[in-house]
């Protein structure tokens, strides 16, 4: 018994670890995709909005695909309609919803 009570605390703190560094890597990926907004011309505080709500809901994948898309600086609907040429339902849902919601300041995010 005594190996296993000694396992239970290591195994915890390893569990821990892990969800800390999966935060982080949120957090890193939340800051690139804000800035790749940013660059593509949202304003600064629609693009913190819309970053937080995407990194929430979008693969990695799919963040990487929003954060290739470079482009002259564009309105937001400008970037809504640039996001519907890549051909992903999901990626187009998130992305509009996330910028009505913050554009109108319902998002809960934008508060």
């Amino acid at each position: 018994m005594k190996p296993i009570a000694l396992f239970a605390p290591t195994r915890l703190v390893l569990i821990a670890l892990a969800l800390s560094s999966s935060a982080c890597v949120s957090k890193l990926a939340e800051g690139r995709v804000r800035s790749a907004l940013v660059d593509a011309g949202v304003s600064p505080s629609n693009a913190a909005c819309m970053a937080e709500r995407m990194t929430d809901r979008l693969s990695i994948g799919q963040l990487r695909r929003l954060e290739a898309l470079r482009a002259p600086k564009r309105s937001l609907s400008d970037y809504v309609w640039t996001v519907k040429r890549l051909d992903d339902p999901q990626l187009v849902d998130v992305t509009v919803s996330a910028a009505a919601l913050c554009a109108m300041g319902l998002a809960p995010e934008k508060r």
